[in-house]
């Protein structure tokens, strides 16, 4: 049976990122936002941020990269704001493969491409490509183990990782709940062995104000084996930039956010 799912309760400061930082902010290059970049800069610039992450969906049929880096690069600076990119993909199967276009991914942190790839639990990663989370539910109904479920996950977003080299881990296990499952059906021993690749390769992770994930269990152990936590609110609107409820801060004036 699926645990039932404890309190959403946020992180608290042993495990919690700085919110002068804003890791995952989409505009109307993605089909479900609505704010243009220049809109969520300054919007940024409102918020008092000292680090913005750029971010749109991509498919293995998207184009629009080119364009969406050329209008961010264009943006013009602002002292104390540090303007990061990224493109946000699901991870397709338990291979651990991408749907992102090849070119993107091996671009990634050079002049051509974007910082990071931010990787998505958006549909369950199965054998045979991505399963919808009713899917999932009813194969749980008919026996798949949840157990066997979550060491899949896992164990895929291990492989993403691994694969692209230069990821940020988008909302995770934000997935869970949508096949009736709760972050607490995550085992210490899966959690453990995710953070040893974050940390050997220097993947941040989001904590994410959209979808109050990971909380305060999984955030403190992976913050005390080393995992860099970063602060998102997956905007999809500039008002929503910055704008944090249940994200909670290191200290009133915490660091400044994380790794290119």
């Amino acid at each position: 049976m699926p645990a039932v799912p404890g309190p959403k309760v946020a992180p608290d400061h042993a495990g919690a990122p700085s919110r002068r930082g804003d890791h995952h902010v989409h505009s109307s290059f993605s089909d479900d936002a609505v704010s243009t970049p220049a809109e969520n800069l300054a919007a940024a610039v409102a918020a008092g941020l000292d680090t913005i992450r750029m971010v749109d969906h991509v498919r293995l049929t998207t184009t629009y990269v080119p364009d969406f880096l050329s209008v961010v690069r264009a943006l013009p600076p602002v002292d104390g704001l540090t303007v990061l990119t990224g493109v946000e993909a699901k991870i397709l199967d338990a291979t651990g493969a991408v749907d992102a276009p090849p070119g993107v991914l091996a671009t990634l942190g050079t002049d051509l491409g974007a910082d990071r790839v931010l990787l998505a639990d958006h549909q369950f990663p199965g054998t045979d490509g991505p399963w919808s989370p009713r899917v999932v539910t009813e194969m749980i109904a008919d026996g798949f183990a949840p157990p066997d479920a979550v060491e899949m996950l896992v164990t895929a977003t291990i492989r993403a990782v691994r694969r692209v080299g230069r990821a940020q881990l988008a909302h995770p296990f934000s997935l869970l709940p949508k096949i009736g499952l709760d972050e607490d059906d995550v085992p210490d021993d899966l959690l453990d062995a995710l953070a040893d690749v974050l940390v050997a390769t220097a993947t941040p992770v989001e904590v994410n104000e959209k979808w109050r994930c990971p909380r305060e269990r999984i955030a403190t152990r992976w913050a005390a084996a080393g995992v860099e936590l970063v602060a998102s609110t997956d905007a999809h609107v500039a008002t929503d930039v910055g704008v944090y409820s249940w994200v909670r801060p290191v200290a009133p004036d915490g660091p400044p956010g994380g790794r290119r």
